[in-house]
């Protein structure tokens, strides 16, 4: 069974490379690029790992990724940050699993979401 990833990216030429790197390797997306209703996107797709685009490590751009992670149903899924911030590792203190950089390099990406897929 192929897992499955909700891939929440604001920048649509981004999403459409995620789209094609992942969907070739093999998994299921759900690819959105707009926060709202993603807890709906969540519940309907019942992701085996979330893909988060975050421009800033700060309170309100880390909100949604806090409260993936603080909600009990979904706070057992693995959430990896998807950042152009110099500081983007910060978050992973905040909320997220795994800081993937954008820039980012497509081995490191899936290798990254094959990891977390593993612990999870």
């Amino acid at each position: 069974m192929k897992k499955k990833i909700l891939v929440l990216e604001k920048n649509k030429d981004i999403l459409e490379l995620i789209d094609i790197i992942l969907s070739e390797e093999g998994y299921e997306l759900d690819l959105i690029s707009s926060d709202k209703e993603v807890f709906n996107h969540i519940k309907d797709f019942g992701p085996d790992a979330i893909l988060l685009d975050i421009i800033h490590p700060t309170a309100e751009g880390t909100a949604l990724c806090k409260a993936i992670k603080a909600a009990e149903d979904t706070s057992n899924i693995p959430v990896i940050v998807l950042s152009t911030h110099p500081k983007a590792e910060v978050v992973k203190e905040i909320c997220a699993d795994e800081v993937v950089p954008k820039p980012f390099d497509v081995s490191l990406l899936v290798s990254v979401i094959e990891q977390q897929l593993m612990i999870a």
